[in-house]
């Protein structure tokens, strides 16, 4: 069993955890991974891992980084 890596969003599509762990894991184990959880990867060019913050787009089934506004200098 490879280790995977899943994010659980909320009922937004934002993430709010990041785990490594097996899907057999999480089956076993359903207390500890509840509400959604979906796959990220890490080493998939052509998709963007998922971090805290992120929003996921079921469409693409990829995540987009959150946008930070800097603030205007003095």
């Amino acid at each position: 069993m490879e280790a995977q890596y899943f994010a659980q969003i909320n009922g937004d599509n934002i993430v709010t955890n990041v785990a490594v762990v097996t899907t057999e894991f999480m089956a076993a184990n359903p207390d500890r991974y509840t509400g959604t959880w979906v796959e990220t990867f890490i080493d998939n060019p052509n998709k963007t891992y998922a971090g805290i913050g992120f929003t996921y787009d079921e469409a693409t089934q990829d995540f987009t980084p959150p946008i930070i506004e800097l603030p205007d200098e003095p």
